[in-house]
Order: C-alpha cells, then sequence, then structure tokens
C-alpha cells in the first residue's frame, strides 16, 4: 500500500500546490508545467511529458477534470477515463511529481497560482503566438512571460493520439 499512497499524494489541490511551489522556491527546483486531457495515456503522452520534465527539477500537470473535456467539444463519448483514473495512471509515471485537477476550460487560473518557470505545451501550439482566438495560441504565455518564464513547445510523436486510439478500437 506504501507505494500507492506515494503515487496518490502526488494528485493535490490547488491549495496543495501552491504549498508545494513555495517549497521548490526555497530549494531553487526549476518548475515545469503543462496541461491536457490525457484521456487514454499512450507512448506520445509519455514521451511528451518525459522530455516536459527534463526542463525542469518538478513537473506539474494540470489535469482537465470530466467537465472542462466535455466543455472542449472533442467528442460526445470524451472522456473515456474518469479524471480520477486519468489522474492516478499519470500520477503513477515516475517523472511526474504532481497534479491539479482544473475545471475550468483553460488552465489560466492554475498557471497564475502556480508561476511555473517553464511553460510547456506540445508542437501543435506555437510559443509566439499572440492572438488568443488562435488555435496555436498557448495560455498563459504571455503571464509566465511577463515575470522572465520559459515558454517550450515538444514536437508531438507521428502515430499517436487518444482520438486514434479510439478509432482503432471501434
Amino acid at each position: 500500500m506504501e507505494r500507492l499512497d506515494y503515487v496518490l499524494r502526488k494528485i493535490a489541490t490547488q491549495e496543495e500546490i501552491i504549498q508545494y511551489r513555495a517549497l521548490f522556491a526555497m530549494k531553487n527546483q526549476r518548475v515545469v508545467f503543462t496541461n491536457g486531457c490525457f484521456d487514454i495515456l499512450h507512448p506520445g503522452h509519455v514521451t511528451y511529458l518525459a522530455k516536459a520534465a527534463s526542463l525542469g527539477n518538478k513537473l506539474i500537470i494540470g489535469l482537465n477534470s470530466d467537465d472542462s473535456v466535455r466543455s472542449l467539444n472533442k467528442a460526445p463519448n470524451r472522456p473515456v477515463n474518469s479524471q480520477d483514473s486519468r489522474a492516478l495512471v499519470l500520477a503513477a509515471l515516475g517523472f511526474v511529481d504532481l497534479i491539479c485537477i482544473f475545471s475550468e476550460s483553460t488552465p489560466e487560473k492554475l498557471i497564475e497560482f502556480i508561476q511555473p518557470d517553464v511553460l510547456v505545451k506540445g508542437g501543435d501550439y506555437d510559443s509566439e503566438e499572440k492572438n488568443h482566438s488562435s488555435v496555436k495560441y498557448i495560455v498563459g504565455s504571455e503571464f509566465v512571460k511577463s515575470y522572465g518564464g520559459e515558454i517550450k513547445t515538444i514536437d508531438l510523436v507521428p502515430g499517436f493520439s487518444t482520438t486514434d486510439t479510439i478509432d482503432k478500437l471501434k
């Protein structure tokens, strides 16, 4: 049970995340933040998250809640896995330090709470995009840049997506 307890402790509330963030700052640890639905975890997700983790000392993931995923209009049957299931699977990854479930349509408030040193998104986003309505715009990027934080994009692994996995299952 000890290992499961360790994994479960990685799933934190926003209030707990703020406390952890203060601790990381005191230790001069570089905090990396990314977010997503991570509905059916696949090699593309794992590769992306491992690369994100390598950009700092601590990786915090903002995980879209079930309601948040539904608000994104991905598909009527999404998410396939519940937020608690998705959080548990992500927390089991050794290079993931914390996960915080958020209910808003974007992680903007969470980014403002955490103030990450590095904000990371997939290569389908553009770190220089300034148009908030563009699908390539990285939410929170202007805020992170305002205090000297970095914005990074990581190339996606071709051939892997949750939508493709669902289509294969059909």
